[in-house]
């Protein structure tokens, strides 16, 4: 009997909107137990290979972390400790890891490869950040504001800021979590048009990022030049000029709008120090609730 294929989480699109409710909702409860000082032993003799091949802070820390208090172990994996680096077919190390871990997760370039990566594997692999998506951190994001502001349902986000990864995720978001995504990007820094299409009217892209602002609930922001594009800094410090996150922008959002930012962030770039430490930012419990997000996710994939 062939063995049913392991549920991955690759982009948000991959779970529907039921599940991913139901995720945020358990993240909120490990969130509260582990407050109140109980670990639960939910991953006890369970293994988290982590397969890097781009640096991070706040994902590794976030999954090693999560893993070990909630009973489990992390195994870290950077280029230097993986046949990778050396020529190693990605199928081939998926084949291999998976057959000694859980659950895998992958940060890497390309998206094309952690989609090859999965097709091979024999456990979960759940996406850490390719160059196309990162949709662990928009489950942070979309905790953060439940827990702040309620449901997130027939509001309005603004994204300002690179078309990027992050772009990308939340443009699925806005439809799995049924909220307008307004878009203000430079000229020729939009997000996939594919994804731009296929989201209808829900979602919309504008060259202003004041404009965009007006009457949002949330307004979510991130470098100007992410992981592989720091040779084109000085030309991208210039095309986004008029598009940081600073009090003017806030000023035409409402009253009682969020401020996001997933770090690390470059003051004074895309976003002003006022404002990331102001009262509308809520960017460490953004950071925190990765941990909660992650482990609620890592949870679901292991019981499917």
């Amino acid at each position: 009997m062939t063995a049913a294929r392991p549920r991955h989480f690759l982009a948000v699109s991959d779970l529907s909107r039921e599940e991913l409710q139901a995720l945020l909702t358990r993240a909120a409860q490990m969130k509260r137990l582990l407050r109140a000082g109980e670990r639960p032993t939910l991953f006890r003799g369970r293994v988290l290979a982590m397969v890097f091949e781009k640096s991070s802070t706040r994902t590794r820390v976030s999954f090693e972390a999560g893993m070990a208090k909630l009973g489990g172990h992390a195994i870290f994996l950077s280029p230097r400790d993986t046949q990778l680096g050396r020529g190693e077919p990605i199928e081939d190390t998926a084949r291999i890891v998976s057959r000694m871990a859980d659950a895998i997760v992958l940060r890497t370039f390309g998206h094309d490869r952690i989609e090859t990566f999965a097709a091979h594997s024999q456990v979960p692999v759940i996406n850490a950040l390719t160059d196309y998506q990162h949709p662990c951190q928009v489950l942070a994001d979309i905790q953060t504001y439940l827990e702040h502001r309620g449901t997130i349902s027939g509001r309005t986000v603004v994204w300002v800021g690179d078309g990027n990864n992050m772009c990308n995720s939340f443009i699925e978001a806005a439809e799995r979590f049924d909220f307008t995504l307004r878009i203000a990007a430079p000229p020729g820094y939009e997000p996939d048009a594919r994804l731009i299409e296929s989201s209808g009217a829900r979602v919309e892209l504008l060259h202003d990022a004041h404009q965009a602002a007006h009457e949002a609930d949330l307004i979510v922001t991130d470098v100007w030049a992410s992981m592989g594009h720091e040779d084109e800094r000085a030309r991208r410090l210039e095309d986004f000029s008029g598009f940081q996150v600073n009090a003017r922008v806030i000023s035409a959002a409402k009253p009682d709008a969020l401020v996001m930012h997933c770090l690390p962030a470059h003051r004074g770039e895309e976003i002003s120090t006022e404002v990331l430490e102001g009262p509308a930012s809520v960017v460490w419990d953004e950071a925190e609730n990765r941990l909660h997000a992650q482990m609620a996710l890592v949870e679901f994939l292991l019981e499917c």
